[in-house]
């Protein structure tokens, strides 16, 4: 941006115009991609107009200028400036810092700025953390997950989206910090925002989950409660896991078997979508007294999704066995196990 431009955005969005609000605003321009600039004002704009939602005067109740400063340096750790070897949101608080101090802010200050940055993806935490730390989690969220975007004043979003266009924030932004964990794994840890964005993004078992944590950590846990239930680690043993539910009556773990909308063909032309549905029939299944035997035929897997057909056997369902050939399209689920999303005995 031009400097006419600078000029422009302060006074159309009636920013903090001081010199350090004017310094900070030229840092972030030089070091940041179009995209993270602009959110970055607009994650202000928005954290403002939730104080005057919540009756909060500028001045009196929170420092506006700290809370500019704040959410306009958030996200300098994923600049090249920015990028440390730990989490982009700390790389950004110590680097924000660092400019803050060099330019004689005070040290109260700029720790709650510090807490504002590296705590702006830590829901539950920053907003027990003081005012302005809250404000600004409240204003980025916004303007990444539009959450409490219907509290907002009517065509806000609209003025601010024309002289800050998105640019694809959301797309851009994770690509960004993706970009950083893939060349230093260690900025992303597997229980951490980051480390869940590039688990994502790596074959399935290259990074740990939280039970791939627990499982090696020496202590030799097991499973109980909800988890003791196990998943099919394969497509494989999705048909094995069905048997051994049925045969016990399992109607819950055969549910889990199943993607929440999953498509389940029960008996020729009945046609069922979803958990409720697929519940009953399986609960049908297990008052009668069925059975099920599955013979692997043919399976075919591209990445996480897989097509499988068994020969099935279903005793106990009526007075003959039914016999078919399924046709399965199976999903690896974000816990790593495989579920249903169609089952379809009766397909060929």
């Amino acid at each position: 941006m031009t400097a006419d431009a600078r000029l422009s955005v302060f006074e159309q969005l009636d920013l903090p115009d001081t010199s350090l609000t004017r310094d900070t605003y030229a840092y972030v321009d030089r070091i940041s991609p179009a995209f993270v600039l602009h959110h970055s004002v607009r994650s202000y704009v928005f954290a403002r107009a939730h104080a005057q939602n919540q009756g909060l005067r500028a001045g009196s109740d929170y420092d506006d200028e700290l809370l500019f400063l704040s959410c306009v340096l958030h996200d300098i750790g994923l600049t090249e400036a920015g990028n440390g070897d730990q989490r982009f949101e700390v790389d950004g608080a110590d680097a924000a810092a660092a400019f803050l101090r060099e330019r004689g802010v005070e040290e109260r200050r700029i720790a709650i700025a510090w807490d504002a940055i590296a705590l702006h993806t830590s829901d539950g935490i920053a907003a027990r953390k003081g005012t302005e730390v809250a404000l600004a989690q409240a204003g980025i969220g916004t303007d990444i997950l539009g959450v409490q975007r219907e509290s907002l004043p009517s065509g806000l979003a609209d003025d601010v989206h024309v002289l800050l266009p998105r640019l694809d924030l959301a797309y851009a932004l994770s690509d960004a910090i993706l970009t950083q964990a893939t060349a230093k794994p260690h900025k992303a840890s597997p229980i951490t925002f980051p480390g869940e964005l590039l688990r994502r993004h790596l074959p399935y078992g290259a990074y740990p989950s939280w039970y791939d944590l627990l499982a090696s950590a020496g202590w030799g846990d097991k499973p109980v409660g909800l988890t003791a239930r196990r998943r099919a680690e394969t497509p494989q043993q999705v048909g094995t896991l069905f048997m051994e539910y049925l045969e016990a009556g399992d109607v819950e773990g055969l549910v889990s078997l199943y993607e929440p909308n999953a498509h389940f063909v029960p008996a020729p032309g009945t046609h069922l979508t979803g958990t409720d549905a697929i519940r009953a029939a399986m609960q049908q299944m297990v008052d009668s007294g069925s059975r099920l035997k599955l013979e692997l035929r043919d399976i075919r897997q591209v990445d996480d999704v897989a097509l499988v057909s068994n020969n099935a056997t279903l005793t106990g369902a009526g007075p003959e066995p039914v016999i078919s050939t399924t046709t399965e399209i199976l999903r690896r689920q974000p816990d790593g196990g495989w579920a249903h999303v169609v089952d379809d005995p009766f397909f060929s």
